[in-house]
């Protein structure tokens, strides 16, 4: 998980003044939220959660894609009711896009954010291989500004988890 120092500062970057967070609506969402808020708490973050719905190139990006809105919906109002436990504020934006991660950085662009939050849940390709998908690495290698990655743990029946455990046992 996401550590961080007083005052909203991360290892020597600064105080973030406002944070993009990137929602998919998977089971990283709460770490991404939870991370953002108890760092806006501190910092006086304001919080921008951001939900992109992709649109693939057989439909028109003004197009309402059957039961996205509704999903979309669903995710953004998760993350309000998290926020509003933490007691900050959290605005959200829904948008429509042929590409998740160049939404996310033009989207953090336009609102001047300092950071933008992404989650990462800990997955693996078939071999094993550790897997990011696409838009971790996109926001990384295209966002002007701080981008901070909240993985999830290694679930504890993986490989790995296994041999960590048996490393810290020696």
């Amino acid at each position: 998980m996401l550590t961080y120092a007083p005052m909203g500062e991360v290892d020597g970057l600064g105080q973030f003044t406002r944070a993009v967070l990137g929602l998919n609506g998977g089971s990283t969402d709460p770490l991404v939220v939870g991370s953002a808020a108890r760092m806006a708490k501190q910092a006086k973050t304001e919080l921008i959660a951001v939900h992109v719905i992709e649109v693939d190139w057989t439909h028109d990006l003004a197009e309402v894609v059957p039961g996205s809105q509704q999903r979309a919906s669903e995710v953004l109002d998760r993350a309000e009711g998290q926020a509003e436990r933490y007691g900050v504020g959290l605005k959200t934006t829904l948008l429509q896009a042929r590409d998740v991660g160049a939404a996310i950085v033009d989207e953090a662009a336009a609102v001047n954010a300092d950071v933008v939050v992404l989650g990462l849940p800990y997955r693996t390709k078939f071999g094993g291989d550790f897997a990011m998908g696409r838009v971790v690495p996109y926001v990384l290698e295209n966002a002007p500004m701080a981008v901070l990655i909240v993985r999830s743990a290694i679930p504890a029946d993986t490989e790995r988890s296994t041999e960590r455990r048996a490393l810290a046992r020696r």
